[in-house]
């Protein structure tokens, strides 16, 4: 019997459909925001004191969060600027990939009606020898997970 090993969480790449994205646009040092809750409501009976019910009321999805090393020439960073400097929102759909050691997608993430509610770059420090980072927070409305097929 083959053991099961999960898959190392820092190979992956972002893919932005439906805007014009140079090579790199790809690349980021870490994603975050990939999850869901379930919101819930309170229901009180009448005449029952002991406890209240509570039942589920609809899901809330987290900012994505995704952070990289300052690109010169990027398309993301374009349709970025587009939305917070000219108040031009193209949603989009956006698909993080979870990749194997053969580059083949392992587990994708499809977001849905992505659209940028932030960007910031880090501060600069002339008595550190860092890499300049920029973040770039989406809203999205709701993802759906898809798992590659095993070999």
């Amino acid at each position: 019997m083959a053991f099961y090993y999960p898959p190392p969480g820092f190979h992956f790449k972002v893919e932005f459909l439906d805007i014009q994205a140079v090579e790199n646009d790809i690349l980021f040092q870490s994603v975050s925001g990939l999850n869901v809750t379930v919101q819930t409501e309170t229901i009180k009976e009448g005449g029952e004191n002991r406890f209240e019910h509570v039942v589920p009321a609809r899901t809330k999805y987290n900012d994505l969060v995704l952070k990289r090393g300052v690109l010169k020439d990027s398309g993301v960073i374009e349709w970025c600027r587009a939305a917070i400097e000219n108040y031009e929102f193209k949603p989009i759909k956006v698909i993080v990939h979870l990749l194997d050691e053969n580059h083949a997608t392992l587990i994708k993430w499809e977001l849905t009606h992505a659209w940028p509610k932030k960007w910031s770059v880090a501060d600069m420090n002339a008595e550190q020898s860092a890499v300049l980072v920029e973040t770039i927070e989406l809203n999205y409305n709701f993802f759906t997970v898809n798992h590659s097929p095993p070999p």
